[in-house]
């Protein structure tokens, strides 16, 4: 079953004035993402990742469009009661110490006082904010708060944790707590869906992957076959027994020879000429040792899709 089903989403602002054109922040977003599984919704400042957040919760309305979460219309209500929520900004009330924070919100998410006080002292061993339980949060650093965030959006156990950037801003011990508390989400069943735009974050973690660019959905599926299927930026082919420059045929294809001895190295820019090139080398009775394709990495194909798609 899909934690959440988005069909042709689409949303589009009125203009101000008469005079202004509609402005359309996403256009025929289609994605699913998988019960138990982590999903990264990636792209670029501005590429409309909010946006689709804010639909999903039901905070903004889609212009056109069908979504579904844990089975259910996102329209229902009932069905937000089983989401947790971190949004990219939030505000917390500073005066409040951790515990009390916590305590708030639970209050909110209509938990009893025992499974609140039950549910505490958990969750803040679980982000690592034991020992800060009676500081207030306005003394808190940017990493404990967004720790702190993460708690109150598990506050109430949810089947979905939505995350609205939750590496952005913290250093890289602050990230690795983050990826380390999301991954542990995973090993309990819960379904994670997050944005950013670190792409490390993305294929640390993530099980699939969609990458939006101008409020278009770009690439959708896992980060493996997204990579696999990249043709591949180039090909190095090693072997002894022949002196590369001497090739003709294979200088005029190659980007690159090198030569160390009698080992040569030949880079090629594709697969394209990779035949002619080994019939080449044996032919001057050259000895094969490898031949290396490497293949794009998820950065490289955010980067070619989205400069595409610009």
């Amino acid at each position: 079953m899909d934690a959440i089903v988005v069909k042709r989403l689409t949303k589009t602002y009125k203009p101000l004035w008469p005079w202004e054109k509609p402005a359309t922040v996403l256009s025929d977003v289609s994605l699913s993402v998988r019960e138990g599984e982590i999903f990264g919704f990636l792209g670029h400042n501005g590429a409309g990742k909010t946006t689709t957040m804010k639909i999903l919760l039901g905070l903004l309305r889609a212009t056109n469009g069908q979504v579904e979460l844990l089975g259910s219309p996102a329209e229902n209500v009932a069905v937000r009661a089983r989401i947790g929520y971190l949004p990219e900004s939030p505000y917390f009330y500073d005066y409040l110490t951790a515990e009390e924070f916590l305590c708030f919100y639970g209050k909110l998410a209509g938990l009893d006082r025992e499974t609140i006080q039950k549910r505490i002292p958990q969750l803040l061993e679980r982000v690592s904010l034991t020992e800060a339980r009676h500081r207030q949060l306005r003394k808190f650093s940017k990493g404990m708060l967004q720790r702190i965030g993460l708690a109150q959006a598990l506050i109430h156990d949810p089947e979905l944790v939505i995350l609205d950037e939750p590496m952005s801003g913290l250093d890289p011990i602050g990230r690795k707590e983050v990826r380390d508390l999301i991954l542990g989400l995973r090993d309990q069943g819960k379904t994670v869906f997050f944005s950013t735009h670190i792409i490390s974050d993305v294929e640390m973690i993530c099980d699939r992957v969609g990458i939006l660019s101008r409020g278009k959905m770009l690439a959708l599926g896992r980060i493996e076959d997204l990579v696999d299927a990249h043709t591949a930026r180039s090909v190095e082919v090693v072997c002894d027994g022949v002196v590369g420059d001497d090739l003709h045929d294979v200088k005029k294809l190659a980007v690159r020879i090198l030569q160390r001895g009698e080992r040569c190295l030949i880079i090629l820019s594709g697969q394209d000429h990779l035949e002619k090139v080994l019939a080449a080398l044996r032919q001057a009775g050259g000895r094969l040792v490898s031949v290396i394709p490497h293949k794009g990495s998820l950065e490289e194909i955010f980067l070619e899709q989205t400069s595409r798609k610009a």
